[in-house]
């Protein structure tokens, strides 16, 4: 069932967990992140990277995200991830999709402001907005990435959310996009500072593929509601093509392949949602 950005995340935070928002780049994808998000009874978030978003077919693809949140026997809602082109931004939220990061992490902190607070000012009712302080390095479609960018500053957190009015705040604490070049070292007190900063804000973190289970479990307990995983679906999905290959070409059995990729992504997405259905005390 589609429901609120917004909704969705108080309810995770509420809650003292976090949703689970996956990055699909076809309907095979969003069937297993569904199929994962039903068996636990656990609400999920369905994300379009920017790339497939500037893709010619997009509006086909949202589209059928969206019908497939709506099919879903769980709260999902779709959003629009990562979207920094005041153009495409436009696009987003005349989309059919819920909700999009406007992500103007790059820009000085006035420009990224000004970014935000727009497209939450022309957002239609019930559209939700996330916003991005300090800039989380690497990319949605790139499988490796360096070295974290600039932290989240708390002390600019809290007047960042009063001005932009945003539903979400994406914090930068030492996470990466893609796969880590060393073991993460997140910045605990920073994030504990950043909660207490913009006090019910929803927060999220990004990059969670390579991060341990613990520091999945202690960043929820420190108040990330949403977390946003993309590599270790894809790595799962490629890799069950390699494997189920030679065994399906010689029939062309085609729907045996699709079925089984729907469930090596389930696999995946419900092993990160056992892990956000609740962090343990800070």
């Amino acid at each position: 069932m589609l429901i609120s950005f917004r909704e969705l995340l108080e309810e995770r935070r509420a809650a003292g967990a976090a949703a689970g928002a996956f990055t699909c780049y076809d309907v095979t994808t969003a069937l297993g992140v569904g199929r994962a998000a039903e068996a636990r009874g656990a609400p999920a978030i369905l994300l379009v990277s920017e790339a497939s978003f500037r893709s010619r077919d997009s509006r086909l693809l949202v589209a059928a995200l969206v019908s497939v949140a709506a099919a879903a026997r769980v709260p999902v809602c779709v959003q629009i991830d990562h979207v920094s082109d005041p153009g495409l931004l436009e696009a987003a939220l005349r989309s059919s999709a819920g909700a999009v990061l406007a992500d103007g992490s790059r820009l000085p902190a006035d420009g990224n402001a000004t970014l935000v607070r727009g497209a939450v000012d022309a957002a239609p009712p019930g559209f939700g907005v996330e916003a991005e302080l300090g800039h989380i390095e690497g990319g949605e479609d790139v499988a490796a990435a360096a070295a974290a960018g600039a932290f989240t500053d708390p002390d600019e957190a809290a007047d960042f959310a009063a001005r932009t009015g945003a539903d979400c705040l994406a914090v930068s604490i030492g996470n990466v996009h893609g796969t880590y070049a060393a073991p993460p070292q997140l910045d605990w007190q920073r994030l504990e500072q950043i909660r207490a900063s913009v006090g019910d804000l929803p927060l999220s973190l990004h990059g969670a593929s390579g991060l341990a289970a613990e520091d999945l479990r202690r960043a929820v307990g420190l108040g990330i509601c949403k977390v946003n995983v993309n590599t270790e679906l894809r790595r799962r999905y490629l890799g069950e093509v390699s494997a189920r290959l030679p065994d399906v070409l010689p029939g062309l059995r085609l729907l045996e392949l699709q079925e089984a990729l729907v469930a090596a992504v389930a696999e995946a997405a419900g092993e990160i949602l056992d892990l956000l259905d609740a962090g343990p005390p800070p």
